[in-house]
C-alpha cells in the first residue's frame, strides 16, 4: 500500500467515526476545567469587560471571535451537508421518497419538543412538591428563574446524533436520514425558541429580513432554472443573502443553507420539482457519466467541503463543549429526564401516531428503530450547552443545567451499546 493510500485511508476513518469532534469534545472540557483563563481567551463568547481574542474588524457588527467564526459562518456548511443529505433522501428511489414518508419525521419532530418540555415542567414540579433541591421554599420569583430552562432540552445535537445514528444503525440505513430530518427540523425549532423567549432584548427578532432569506430561495430558484451546474453560486450569492437575513432578524444563521441547498441540481435523481428536463434516469442508458456530467452539483458541494466540514467540527466542539464542572442538582436530573424521557416518548408516540393516520416509516425502518433513533436525538449536548447559557443568567443555575446536558453525552455510549447487543444495523448490513 503506497503512503498516499494509507494517509488517504488515516483521513476517511477520521472522518467516518467524526475523531475530530470526539477529541474537540475531550479537548474543550479539559481546557475548561484545567485553564479555564486560556479557554476563554481562545474560545469564549464575546464579553466586553473580558473580551476574547479576534481577528481585526467586524461583521455586521459582530466582532471575529473563533466562537462567533465556528457557530455563525463555519456551522451553515455543516447543516448544508445535512440538507443535502435529506435532499438525497427525498429524491426517487430515496428514503424519505414519496414525500408522504419525509411526514412521519416531521410529525415526530413535534414530539421531540413538546415530549421534553412536558417532562422537563413535571420533573420540577415533582421536584417541588417533594421539597428535592430544596425547591418547596423557594420565592415565585426563584421559582420562575428555575423553570425558565424549559427551552434547553428541545433541541439535538445534530453532529452528534448524526454519528451515532450512522454507528448503530450503518451508514446507509433509512433510520439514519430520518433522524437527520428530525434534528434539523427539531434544531430550527430550538432556534426559534432561543430567539422569542430568550433573545437579546436590545436587539428583538426582526421578522421583516426574513425578505432576505426569500430573496436567497429565489436566486437559488433562477439559477436551477437557468441550469447552472457550478454548485458554489448557490452557496456564496443565494446563501450570503439568506444568511444575512437570518443575522439582521436576530436568528441564528446556522440554518442559512438549509432552504437553499435543496435547489442544487441533482440529475442522477431529481424530484422533478422543477423541470422533467432536469431529470435523468438512472434505469436507462442516460446516465451522469453518459451525458459527461460527473456528479451533480448537489454531490459536488458535498464532495468538495465535506473534509473541511469534518475536521472543522473539532472546532466547533471546543467553542461549545468547554463546560466547568460544576455542582450536580435537581436541575441536573430535570433536564437530563427531559432529554432522554421526553425525547424517547415523544418522539417514538408521535411517530407511531404518525403511521396510525397514514403517513408511515421510511422503507426498511420499523418501529424498533424509531424508538432507537428517538432515543438517539436525546443527545442534546453542545446545542443543550449553547441554550443552557441563554436560559439561566444565575451561574450556579447555569452551572447545574449545563451538566444535565453534558450528561446527555451518556446517551451515545449507551445506544451503540445497545445496538450492538440487539443487533442493529445488521440487516442493512446484509441488504448491502
Amino acid at each position: 500500500m503506497s503512503n498516499d493510500a494509507s494517509k488517504g485511508g488515516v483521513v476517511r476513518y477520521l472522518q467516518e467515526f467524526s475523531i475530530p469532534l470526539i477529541i474537540g469534545v475531550a479537548a474543550a472540557l479539559l481546557a475548561a476545567n484545567l485553564a479555564p483563563d486560556w479557554y476563554h481567551h481562545w474560545f469564549g463568547h464575546w464579553d466586553e469587560a473580558h473580551p476574547p481574542w479576534s481577528f481585526p474588524g467586524s461583521i455586521l457588527g459582530h466582532h471575529l471571535t473563533i466562537h462567533f467564526l465556528v457557530n455563525d459562518i463555519f456551522m451553515v456548511f455543516f447543516f448544508g451537508i445535512a440538507a443535502k443529505e435529506i435532499t438525497e433522501a427525498c429524491l426517487p428511489g430515496g428514503s424519505l421518497n414519496p414525500m408522504k414518508k419525509a411526514i412521519n419525521p416531521l410529525i415526530a419532530t413535534i414530539g421531540g419538543v413538546v415530549g421534553p418540555v412536558g417532562v422537563f415542567f413535571a420533573s420540577m414540579f415533582l421536584f417541588r412538591s417533594m421539597g428535592i433541591g430544596g425547591y418547596d421554599a423557594v420565592s415565585p420569583e426563584r421559582w420562575s428563574d428555575l423553570i425558565n430552562g424549559w427551552g434547553v432540552p428541545t433541541a439535538t445535537d445534530i453532529a452528534l446524533a448524526w454519528l451515532v445514528a450512522r454507528t448503530v444503525f450503518g451508514k446507509s440505513h433509512p433510520a439514519v436520514n430520518f433522524l437527520l430530518l428530525l434534528a434539523v427540523a427539531d434544531d430550527a425549532i430550538g432556534l426559534v425558541i432561543i430567539a422569542i423567549f430568550y433573545g437579546d432584548p436590545l436587539h428583538p427578532a426582526d421578522p421583516m429580513w426574513l425578505g432576505l432569506v426569500v430573496a436567497g430561495m429565489a436566486v437559488a430558484f433562477a439559477l436551477r432554472k437557468k441550469n447552472v451546474q457550478a454548485w458554489w453560486p448557490y452557496i456564496f450569492v443565494a446563501g450570503a443573502l439568506a444568511w444575512v437575513g437570518l443575522m439582521q432578524a436576530h436568528l441564528h444563521p446556522a440554518l442559512a443553507l438549509v432552504p437553499i441547498v435543496p435547489f442544487l441540481p441533482a440529475p442522477r435523481r431529481d424530484t422533478g420539482l422543477f423541470s422533467a428536463e432536469d431529470e435523468i434516469d438512472v434505469m436507462g442508458e442516460k446516465t451522469a457519466e453518459d451525458l459527461g456530467m460527473g456528479h451533480s452539483p448537489l454531490e459536488n458541494y458535498e464532495h468538495q467541503t465535506k473534509l473541511f466540514v469534518d475536521f472543522g467540527l473539532f472546532f466547533f466542539a471546543m467553542a461549545n463543549a468547554g463546560v466547568v464542572m460544576g455542582k450536580v442538582g435537581a436541575l441536573t436530573y430535570a433536564i437530563l429526564a427531559a432529554l432522554v424521557i421526553g425525547k424517547t416518548i415523544g418522539i417514538g408516540g408521535l411517530g407511531l401516531l404518525a403511521q396510525a393516520i397514514g403517513f408511515p416509516l421510511p422503507n426498511g425502518m420499523n418501529n424498533r428503530d424509531l424508538l432507537m433513533a428517538a432515543f438517539i436525538a436525546a443527545l442534546g449536548l453542545t446545542v443543550a450547552l449553547f441554550v443552557s447559557g441563554a436560559a439561566y443568567q444565575d451561574l450556579g443555575l447555569q452551572g447545574e443545567a449545563k451538566m444535565g446536558a453534558l450528561a446527555s453525552g451518556l446517551v451515545a455510549f449507551v445506544a451503540i451499546g445497545l445496538g450492538k447487543a440487539m443487533g442493529f444495523g445488521k440487516s442493512a448490513a446484509s441488504k448491502t
